[in-house]
């Protein structure tokens, strides 16, 4: 007869299930509480720190933004030279003479008015160091130096550093007298159009121009077709014509002065020395000698436009800077 223990194992019921198994509590992390705490402690305080840095970013931006609008406005309401102190009034020609220039019309013409309107300036100085550019960007200002000469009845003086040439001599022009440094360059009276012809280079490589117009001569002086003997007739016949306009002018402004030679008007151009014995200038001198001994009013203030501090101040800091400004402007309904 056998034991208990040779009996097998009781069979377990499929439908009963099995009881569950008690797992023991698992060990307490006592150890690392001051630990998580700590990281708890730290993360919160850079995270403070960070929005303080943010705020404190931001108000910079906002100080930035309000300095340079204040420098606007001031600029704008508080400079007034009228009824100043007894000076010569200075306006800059530098540069090409063009409609997106420094030296454009709008400009040099803003600053003539200034300086004549001044009750203070007792006359005015172009000062010029200019290549020419645009005849209808120098026309524009020569009609408005004779206009402000006769309403207020100050002289104009034009004073020449490097060089007058073509359209910045045409302003010269409209000056009463023209001073010099013997080394400057002055003249070229005269009128170009220049571009290139690609038609040879186009055969060569193969290459055929389609060009469609409306008017046939609406395609004139394409670099891409052949030259129109009746298209060059007429681009030169204008530019004579703008031409005699531009000779007209500095018969007109230098009168008698002036020692009319075959090449005076063929657009060549002479040094300083060479342009007072001609007639095209008057006098060696720079802007300090006009304004001590011509004008007698030795001190100088400028009228030329300039970039006012906030421009200057927006160009300093450069587009990348502008950027984050404006960030920080469209982020400031987050500030707390």
């Amino acid at each position: 007869m056998s034991s208990n223990d040779d009996l097998p194992p009781p069979m377990q019921d499929p439908l009963v299930s099995p009881e569950p198994r008690l797992t023991p509590p698992e060990p307490k992390l006592a150890g690392y509480e001051p630990m998580l705490a700590q990281f708890a402690k730290d993360y919160l305080q850079d995270r403070r720190s960070e929005r303080r840095w943010r705020t404190f970013t931001r108000l910079c931006w906002l100080a930035l933004l309000a300095f340079l609008a204040w420098a606007l406005f001031w600029q704008q309401h508080h400079h007034s030279p009228a009824n100043s102190a007894p000076h010569t009034a200075l306006v800059e020609v530098r540069g090409e003479i063009a409609a997106d220039s420094e030296a454009s019309a709008e400009q040099i013409v803003a600053a003539l008015k200034s300086a004549f309107e001044d009750q203070g300036s007792q006359a005015v100085v172009l000062r010029i160091n200019s290549p020419g550019g645009s005849p209808v960007q120098a026309g524009i200002v020569y009609d408005e130096i004779k206009r402000l000469k006769a309403k207020h009845g100050k002289k104009v003086y034009a004073v020449v550093e490097e060089m007058c040439a073509s359209g910045a001599y045409y302003i010269a022009a409209g000056a009463d007298e023209i001073f010099v440094d013997k080394a400057s360059i002055v003249g070229s009276i005269g009128v170009l159009m220049d571009g290139f012809g690609f038609t040879g280079l186009m055969g060569k490589l193969g290459v055929e121009r389609r060009l469609m117009t409306a008017g046939e001569n609406k395609g004139m002086l394409d670099p891409f077709a052949p030259v129109s003997p009746k298209q060059q007739a007429y681009a030169q016949a204008m530019l004579d014509q703008i031409h005699q306009q531009f000779i007209a002018v500095v018969r007109e402004g230098r009168g008698k002065r002036l020692q009319e030679t075959p090449e005076t008007f063929s657009g060549l151009f002479w040094n300083g020395e060479q342009a007072v014995k001609l007639g095209l200038a008057d006098h060696f001198g720079n802007l300090d000698f006009v304004a001590r001994e011509v004008v007698k009013a030795e001190e100088v203030v400028d009228y030329t436009p300039r970039d006012n501090v906030a421009e200057r101040l927006a160009k300093r800091f450069g587009a990348a800077m502008g950027e984050g400004a404006v960030k920080a402007v469209r982020q400031l309904p987050a500030l707390h």
